[in-house]
């Protein structure tokens, strides 16, 4: 009966997710490694100036440690004491990993401000969750924007912690979280970040090689099962699955653009810097707002399918390993 119980962790923090969100007013431990890496960064920089790469290596190696430390602590403590003390701090530390409805809230500030024709308001809240500058964009580019990060979003931001979790318990996910953050903080290809974020940059191709390409293959049949046009999602995905500097970014961004018969990506400026950036999908119709709406509809579809997925793997795989079975 254990066996069962060991997977709960993934369902219960998915559900609290989707009821509470991310808890903005109380402390959350990416905040904390957000802290940690921003700190560790001011040392390396003083540290290493003349060798940023192998500061920016100490930097990773570092918050990993730490970050997977205190989580195992945290969990073994707590397995320690009581079999399900352990399920329920699992549960709340899964809770803590994945951000599905934080990233649908965060999109749909933008749909808010789109649908009431105010374009300047929508670019401040498109600038909270995409790296490029937002000051020069028109509606369609903040339309593209908000898109675009909502499904390359739903590999890092979702699924691939749940694959994580599901292989090695809220250790190893918090273990992908730390890896993920440095590269959204440190893992630019620009003058300031391209030694030090190297490293944080590699890992987080590397870890997201796997997840991300799983990720693209449900979010095709999820494409189907809500009456996109999977047909398209899939042709566009084997077409334009690489067009991106990331190995990984392109595998769902591409998908999506197929499912919603939309053209994405394109060149965009970052830190004042025009990048050349391919296209990815066809521009079958011109993007709207209820685009940011049926991107979420597929980053849910193809979460809910993935967290089933992953819940059956660690029943049955790990399940009694962990009851010592």
């Amino acid at each position: 009966m254990k066996a069962f119980f060991i997977s709960i962790p993934l369902l219960a923090g998915f559900l609290i997710d989707l009821i509470l969100g991310d808890p903005y007013t109380l402390p959350h431990p990416v905040r904390a490694i957000g802290n940690l890496i921003s700190r560790l960064e001011k040392f390396v920089r003083k540290k290493f100036p003349d060798n940023l790469r192998f500061g920016g290596i100490f930097l990773g190696v570092t918050v990993l440690l730490i970050t997977s430390g205190i989580a195992f602590a945290i969990l073994f403590s707590a397995y320690k004491i009581n079999f399900w003390l352990g399920i329920a701090v699992e549960s709340i530390m899964c809770y803590y990993l994945i951000a599905p409805k934080c990233l649908r809230d965060e999109s749909m500030k933008v749909y808010r401000a789109l649908k009431g024709n105010d374009t300047e308001r929508a670019r401040k809240a498109v600038s909270m969750i995409v790296g490029r500058d937002t000051d020069r964009l028109d509606n369609s580019g903040i339309i593209r924007a908000a898109v675009e990060t909502v499904a390359e979003n739903t590999s890092d931001g979702v699924t691939a912690p749940l694959m994580f979790t599901a292989l090695g318990g809220a250790v190893l996910g918090f273990f992908y979280k730390a890896a993920n953050t440095m590269d959204s903080m440190i893992g630019y290809k620009n003058e300031k970040y391209a030694e030090i974020g190297y490293f944080a940059a590699k890992l987080d191709d590397i870890l997201n090689y796997i997840p991300s390409r799983i990720t693209a293959l449900i979010m095709i049949f999820s494409a189907y099962v809500l009456k996109f046009n999977g047909k398209n999602a899939f042709k566009i995905w084997k077409r334009d699955k690489h067009k991106h500097a990331s190995p990984n970014s392109a595998q769902t961004e591409s998908v999506c653009a197929g499912a919603l018969e939309i053209r994405l990506a394109g060149d965009a400026y970052y830190f004042g810097e025009l990048h050349k950036k391919e296209y990815i999908g066809d521009d079958i119709r011109p993007v709207e707002n209820e685009d940011i709406r049926k991107a979420n509809k597929l980053m849910y579809c193809t979460s809910v399918i993935i967290l089933i997925l992953s819940i059956i793997f660690r029943a049955v795989i790990f399940g009694g390993v962990f009851c010592g079975k």
